[in-house]
């Protein structure tokens, strides 16, 4: 009996061995067969581009206070008018020789006759408005367009000045000589992107009345980075093929109030408090997207060996990155799932005053393939407290997924390619939102990708303090919108 025993325990040790030594050399095998995909070869002719004059008209771009507020009263509206004026004067052969509409009072649209009218257009985005600024805060005057240390300084010369001064510029250098386009380009910049106010979407509408279908269109969203993922030195160029919705979600809890001298086991700020930390200690399950996928994919073969040994055999591992990811946070762990960011919290307006009413606010980014009603329906489930309400102030849904395998992308990759050498280009999810999410309603070839490189430091003075590009990125997106027009 014992004799049988131990034989049967070692048969099965015998067997269990082998099954783990096949799952040892499937992952070995699958980690040395996941190399780089080889990319054609491109040469790399050089453009002359004057950087005087592209500096120069952004410059006087960033020297108009174009702020946009929900409130339009708030605006400016003279300066939002200045700044359709110097486009005027810093670009005259493309006024001169584009069609333009406006639409609204905000939303500028060019249209530049290609050869071939009867194809899909080209569109180029881009919004002019900026956000606010706290100007105790920067070092010099965000609207005064300084140069200092190599810089050009101000509010919007990121986000997204910088990449309309691009497209301008290249358009004006290509007409003065004598360059026409194979099929229409449009170029369409909107004046309040950063309140999601109506501009693009006015645009759209325009085209669809038209009945134009774009065959590309080219927003702002990634952009040529480092040290985003894991394992990889080069620099990549992330193209976001679609982007997280957007929810805005207030939790409203209400009570009878009363004097802070005789509170109760639990007050409203309590309760929001603990739903908070629900929320916090249950993150949203994974959902591997495809554009996501698609990242890990290419940029996982660039890693190093322990990487691609995770990105390769993700039916393995899924769990293990998944659990870095929550571990983390940041932009990995939000390319994994909806995300929910705690923004505002309000209670009582005096210290020794139980509120009646208590809010916490969310800002939540939506994954791809979900909807904001799934996300609340998550969230009463987590919090689990009838009493406190959820409400949507405001949702924008995930985008449509763009086509990637297809002539629209690669064309934005080869332009890449030839302006940036050495860099790595692949798509991904954009974890903000962009006016090109109205485009996925007319076209699949919707391609997000701000057309210069971007540090750390850059990234997070977009929309905060210190905003400035090097005077050298200015050119080198003139020449890339030169590259991408010359292909469109």
């Amino acid at each position: 009996m014992f004799l049988e025993y131990f034989m049967f325990l070692e048969y099965f040790g015998v067997f269990l061995g082998g099954i783990i030594l096949i799952v040892l050399m499937v992952i070995l095998i699958r980690t040395i067969r996941f190399v780089p995909r080889k990319n054609e070869d491109l040469e790399m002719t050089p453009l002359e581009v004057p950087l005087d004059s592209a500096v120069l008209s952004l410059q006087e771009l960033i020297q108009c206070k174009t702020i946009s507020y929900k409130n339009e009263e708030e605006e400016d509206m003279h300066e939002f008018l200045k700044f359709e004026a110097k486009l005027q004067k810093n670009f005259p052969l493309v006024h001169n020789t584009c069609e333009f509409t406006k639409l609204g009072n905000k939303s500028l649209l060019y249209k530049w006759k290609g050869k071939n009218s009867t194809t899909s257009p080209t569109v180029l985005m881009s919004h002019y408005d900026v956000v606010p600024v706290n100007e105790e805060l920067w070092e010099v005057d965000p609207f005064a367009g300084l140069i200092k240390d190599g810089f050009l300084w101000g509010r919007g010369t990121l986000d997204t000045k910088g990449t309309l001064n691009g497209v301008m510029n290249a358009a004006e250098l290509l007409i003065e000589q004598g360059f026409v386009p194979e099929n229409d380009i449009y170029f369409a910049f909107a004046g309040n992107e950063e309140v999601a106010g109506t501009g693009a979407e006015m645009i759209v509408d325009y085209f669809e009345n038209q009945n134009i279908i774009p065959g590309l269109v080219v927003d702002e969203g990634g952009a040529i980075v480092e040290g985003i993922f894991p394992g990889v030195e080069k620099p990549c160029a992330v193209v976001g093929i679609a982007e997280k919705g957007m929810l805005e979600i207030d939790l409203v809890l209400q009570s009878n109030g009363g004097h802070a001298s005789s509170p109760k086991p639990h007050t409203v700020v309590g309760e929001l408090a603990q739903a908070c930390v629900n929320i916090e200690a249950h993150p949203f399950p994974r959902n591997l997207s495809i554009p996501a996928k698609r990242m890990f994919d290419i940029l996982g073969r660039e890693s190093n060996f322990l990487y691609r040994m995770i990105f390769s055999n993700l039916w393995l591992f899924e769990r293990l990155l998944d659990r870095i990811c929550k571990k983390n946070g940041g932009e990995l762990n939000a390319l994994m799932r909806t995300t929910m960011a705690f923004t505002q919290m309000e209670g009582s307006k005096a210290n020794n005053v139980i509120p009646p009413i208590a809010k916490m606010g969310i800002n939540s980014r939506l994954m791809s393939g979900e909807t904001s009603d799934e996300a609340i329906a998550y969230l009463k489930n987590v919090i689990k407290n009838d009493s406190i309400e959820v409400n949507k102030i405001q949702t924008f849904e995930p985008s449509r997924v763009s086509e990637v395998d297809c002539l629209a992308y690669q064309t934005v990759e080869k332009a890449i390619r030839m302006t940036w050498d050495n860099v790595l280009v692949s798509p991904y999810l954009m974890i903000a939102c962009s006016d090109s999410r109205h485009y996925g309603r007319i076209s699949p070839y919707v391609y997000r990708f701000s057309a210069m490189p971007l540090s750390l430091e850059e990234r997070r003075s977009i929309h905060g303090n210190n905003e400035k590009i090097p005077l050298e990125t200015i050119r080198k997106t003139v020449e890339f919108y030169i590259r991408l027009m010359k292909m469109c």
